[in-house]
């Protein structure tokens, strides 16, 4: 053990300069949390008109645009806020961060909008679903007979001033699971991101001792509502997977999962206190994906850290990083203590970071953003394959070309005869050496493209590549063998 804190003590006092000489590997989640809620992220103008809906679309192409210009790769969209949600819903009232007004038509369906924009730039969309909070008095009062409070009270439970879904009814697992159906089964999405799947704070006086009675079978009442989120988490995975078993299921669990025998959690865990099993969850192959909410310093980060990874059961972890108390107005943490636990990810392998939220990068708070572009995301990364659920390998593309029109490089190739469920996409590749080496993260050129042709302009002129490849990639993830384009360019 004294060996693994001097190791962590060592991490903590690495100079920024030192982390930023890391190069990630090839494949690296990259992602952000995209918050609807109150528009804090998105969307900041109402759609109330046609000029305003246009004015709402362009926001988040400004957005996605300045995200996929730093190398992001996955976009947590929050798509169920409190109670309501962003698309044309047969369960739930459309929010009213979107028009101003709770159950607005928003003229336009803004879930659909997001997911193809993510798309067309190569990232993922990740449907991130609020699950078991309802909200204040004031949002379900809003949301009037269409909140499930009026429409199913008896799921539901008054707590602390808030309402929420009661996990330990079996109704709470069956809603649940009928609105992330809804999703799956209309929309294109890559993940299904479950978010607050846990008992409210302060879970020891949480009003459910009748559902105890009721359902309780003799179980410790701790084990029990342990046992309630693990079989909603159940359900969902399960539905999920029967529809589309390339979507990947997440969670964002409290980010320290229990005491450790390096650190204490210091009286706030998920284990514990919030009954949130999700090492379980991994271990039982419910989950694909943990984004803990690791928003932490020093110590209170880097052990929690290890315990995920070792804990991991081979799914992926990926670190909730909190960038807001970067802020003079928060904690004003210095930008060094963001850049060493991505440091500290990389080493010990875990599979990427995500960001809360998305405005502090684009505020660039303490230069996130301008770190990440300049030092740490300089090249595109991929998303890991998921060979738990699928491992075998697409096809190549085939009959390619390459032409020059100006200082436009222009490539086009077939897909390959037999495409996978889900789709087939591209991963284009470019070197000056032959044949292009595809292992290498420099020379990735862009990725997850939905066409056959690709079209781009160098931004320096020494930027540009003499030869090219091509990969066939599925919705898991794997890649196929690269297809080299053997026509050199001649600059």
């Amino acid at each position: 053990m004294k060996t693994l804190i001097t190791t962590l003590f060592i991490y903590i006092c690495i100079p920024l300069s030192v982390c930023c000489q890391v190069n990630s590997d090839k494949y690296e989640i990259r992602a952000t949390w995209l918050t609807t809620l109150g528009g804090m992220d998105w969307p900041r103008c109402k759609a109330q008109s046609t000029s305003s809906i246009d004015k709402q679309k362009k926001e988040l192409c400004d957005i996605l645009d300045r995200l996929k210009e730093a190398n992001f790769n996955t976009i947590l969209f929050q798509t169920r806020l409190r109670g309501d949600v962003i698309y044309p819903s047969n369960i739930e009232s459309y929010s009213e961060a979107l028009t101003g007004k709770t159950g607005g038509d928003p003229g336009y369906d803004p879930l659909a909008f997001a997911i193809e924009e993510c798309h067309k730039r190569g990232m993922e969309f990740h449907a991130w679903i609020v699950t078991i909070p309802i909200g204040n008095a004031r949002q379900v009062n809003m949301l009037g007979k269409n909140s499930v409070v009026k429409k199913d009270r008896s799921l539901c439970k008054y707590f602390e001033n808030s309402w929420y879904l009661d996990p330990g009814n079996p109704g709470t697992k069956d809603y649940l699971t009928r609105i992330i159906n809804e999703i799956v089964s209309r929309y294109d999405i890559d993940g299904v991101h479950l978010d607050y799947i846990r008992y409210p704070e302060n879970a020891t006086f949480f009003p459910d001792k009748d559902t105890f009675r009721k359902y309780g079978k003799g179980k410790d009442i701790k084990q029990w509502r342990r046992d309630n989120i693990t079989s909603i988490v159940r359900s969902i995975y399960d539905e999920v997977k029967s529809k589309k078993p390339w979507i990947k299921v997440s969670s964002s669990p409290v980010g320290k999962y229990r005491d450790t025998q390096r650190f204490s959690s210091k009286g706030w865990n998920a284990y514990d206190i919030v009954f949130q099993d999700a090492q379980k969850w991994l271990k039982d192959g419910i989950h694909d994906i943990l984004f803990p909410m690791m928003y932490f310093n020093g110590n209170n980060f880097y052990p929690f850290a290890l315990d995920w990874k070792e804990n991991s059961s081979d799914r992926w972890i990926v670190p909730g990083l909190g960038i807001y108390f970067l802020s003079p107005s928060e904690k004003n943490w210095p930008l060094d203590e963001i850049a060493r636990q991505i440091f500290f990810i990389r080493r010990y392998n875990l599979e990427g970071e995500a960001f809360f939220r998305t405005q502090f990068l684009l505020n660039d708070t303490k230069s996130i953003l301008s770190e990440l572009k300049e030092e740490l995301y300089t090249t595109p990364a991929l998303v890991p394959p998921m060979r738990w659920v699928n491992k075998a390998k697409p096809l190549s593309p085939k009959y390619g070309d390459i032409v020059m029109d100006g200082s436009v490089i222009k490539l086009s190739w077939k897909s390959p005869d037999t495409v996978d469920e889900g789709g087939i996409m591209f991963n284009i590749y470019g070197s000056n050496k032959y044949p292009v080496d595809i292992s290498k993260s420099e020379n990735i050129i862009d990725i997850n493209i939905r066409s056959n042709s690709y079209s781009f302009a160098p931004k320096l002129p020494w930027n540009s590549k003499i030869y090219y490849a091509v990969t066939s990639v599925d919705r898991y993830g794997n890649e196929s063998a690269p297809f080299f384009i053997n026509k050199p360019l001649k600059f």
